[in-house]
């Protein structure tokens, strides 16, 4: 398979932006540092694979693609300014983005539809700006099924919630509570953290003191991967279970694996899933790659939708303009590990599905 250019320096991505007619440039909003810095590896090579393919096609409206790396674990102001810097040159014509919300809010601001933006992971639910496609799982599939089958089947009836203090956080604890509360449940303490450097040491307190049987983590990045390694620490693993809604493989081998029987997970992606199109993107990651490459997880896999999902757009409107692009998105479809996703109101439903901690891998329970 053909290599793929990334630009990994905006500045020279600027200073050369491609003339029309001879390549179409995306911007790929990524965290290389940062809490959520250790999702990096993963997705840029989801990236690259769908780019090489979408290459070896034939390209984006007949023209080859390259990916411009925009480093999306720093303050979202400067984010979004880097982003805004690309267009404004023309060294871009699109945009994907596989970072936190409080990032895609700033992103979003900035651009104000002035090209498509196709954003990839989890996320709170109610965007509607113009040129913006979400592919990410919102809180009534990711949360409500996973809390209502834990209550009944695992008679969690005593919550905690515990996130990172920004938006994704607070707007899926928000959604939890009603979800817990219809389901006969109660909320017995929450707890908000900064990101990086956690100390989980107040946080398992607070856990204990509540005498929660449950815990909703909205923990992400390696601030979910130290509590868990506290947690695993203590006998709390034991009797109290966790449920976390951006837990994936590389976040499951950062923490050491858990043999407790009592982590979860809620996302539209597992590498577990043994779906044909599952098993087959499975096979041509590791083509690519090799055995030894980073783990596949919902995160990455995303990444490869939305780049994918932005061609299919742009091939349906016969361009990327972002106002010819909302009006004729519905109905555009793209299949990928988690297979066919199909746009309407530029979100897509999904399959999401609950899994359970079994060492370094995830046992998939349920598909819902």
């Amino acid at each position: 398979m053909e290599e793929v250019r990334m630009i990994s320096d905006p500045l020279e991505a600027r200073l050369l932006a491609p003339e029309p007619g001879h390549v179409v440039r995306v911007g790929l909003a990524v965290p290389m540092s940062g809490t959520l810095g250790m999702m990096g590896p993963a997705v840029l090579n989801c990236a690259g694979l769908a780019v090489a393919e979408l290459n070896a096609a034939g390209g984006l409206l007949g023209l080859p693609v390259e990916l411009v790396l925009v480093d999306a674990g720093r303050e979202p102001r400067t984010v979004a300014a880097d982003l805004t810097d690309l267009v404004r040159s023309g060294a871009i014509a699109g945009v994907v983005g596989t970072h936190a919300s409080d990032v895609r809010i700033e992103v979003v601001r900035a651009l104000a539809g002035q090209i498509p933006y196709v954003y990839t992971p989890p996320y709170e639910g109610g965007e509607s700006a113009p040129g913006v496609y979400l592919l990410g799982e919102t809180p009534g599939r990711q949360l409500r099924p996973a809390l209502d089958w834990l209550v009944t089947n695992r008679r969690a009836r005593r919550w905690a919630l515990i996130g990172n203090d920004y938006v994704w956080p607070r707007r899926l604890n928000g959604a939890a509570t009603a979800y817990l509360r219809a389901a006969h449940a109660t909320v017995v303490a929450s707890r908000y953290a900064p990101f990086g450097n956690l100390d989980p040491e107040p946080l398992l307190d607070l856990v204990a003191a509540s005498r929660a049987d449950a815990v909703l983590l909205t923990l992400v990045g390696s601030d979910l991967v130290r509590f868990n390694r506290a947690f695993a620490a203590t006998r709390l693993d034991q009797r109290v279970l966790r449920l976390c809604a951006a837990l994936e493989e590389n976040g499951l081998l950062g923490a050491g694996g858990d043999t407790s029987g009592e982590l979860y997970a809620t996302m539209g992606y597992f590498g577990s899933v043994a779906t044909d199109t599952g098993l087959d993107f499975v096979e041509r990651y590791t083509h690519r790659y090799g055995w030894q490459a980073p783990v596949l997880n919902g995160h990455a896999e995303a990444c490869y939708d939305g780049v994918r999902l932005l061609a299919a757009l742009a091939e349906r409107a016969g361009g990327l303009d972002p106002a010819r692009i909302d009006a004729t998105s519905d109905g555009t479809t793209v299949t990928g590990g988690r297979g066919r996703l199909t746009v309407a109101a530029r979100h897509v439903d999904q399959p999401v599905y609950l899994a359970r901690a079994d060492g370094l891998d995830f046992d998939v329970l349920r598909a819902f």
